[in-house]
This record gives structure tokens, sequence and C-alpha cells, in this order.
């Protein structure tokens, strides 16, 4: 039963922290973010949210550094929105499931173009 709780907890916390960023907070270092997951402990004492953000390396440092700082004022709005007996912690982590299939992607379309142009090499002769 935790269980479910648990995942119920983590979708309102999902929509209600992505509503606020489509809304906006104020901090120039948070750029475009998309909250690709949120995961609450069985205690409801802790939610580790997951973002995906575009740009360098040092920009997606920025966004996180950015959303650490919002957590005070994410925490409070999601006092008055979810009607929690307790808000949990909240940490942001980035998620790079996008950026690692991205390179798998690039690695399988150079191993095709390599694969293929020695075929053509073997064929010519």
């Amino acid at each position: 039963m935790e269980s479910q709780r648990s995942h119920r907890i983590a979708d309102q916390i999902h929509k209600e922290i992505s509503a606020l960023l489509i809304k906006g907070l104020k901090d120039p270092r948070i750029g475009f973010v998309t909250i690709t997951a949120v995961e609450v402990t069985s205690d409801l004492h802790s939610a580790r949210i997951f973002f995906s953000a575009m740009g360098s390396e040092s920009e997606i440092k920025n966004t996180e550094k950015g959303l650490q700082s919002s957590v005070p004022f994410l925490r409070r709005e999601l006092a008055k929105r979810l009607r929690l007996r307790y808000t949990p912690e909240l940490q942001f982590q980035w998620d790079n499931s996008l950026a690692y299939g991205n390179r798998i992607d690039t690695l399988l379309r150079q191993i095709k173009t390599e694969h293929t142009d020695d075929q053509g090499d073997s064929g010519e002769n």
C-alpha cells in the first residue's frame, strides 16, 4: 500500500513542479528544463527529481544549481498545493539518459557508416 501512495505522491509532485517551472522561476540559471521522473521514498521524507535540460555541461550544472537554490520556494508551494503532513526534502538530479541515448545513436550510425564503407571497398576488388 505504501508503494502505491509513494507513486501517487511522486506523480503529484511531478505535475506540480512541472507547472511551477512552466510559470517560470525567476532564477536566470534555469533554462529550458523538463522533469523526467520523480522518486519518493516510502516514508515520503525525500524526493529525487530527475530533470533534463538543453545546453553544455556547464549550463546544465548552472541549471542544477538554480534548481537546488529554488528548493525552499518549491517545498513551500508543494506544501500549499498538496496538503501533505510532511513535505519531502527535494533533490534535483540531471537525467543523462537522453544524452546517453544520443551517444549510442551516434555510435551506431558511425559503425553502420564504417561497415558500409568496408563493404564498398571489398566489393571493388
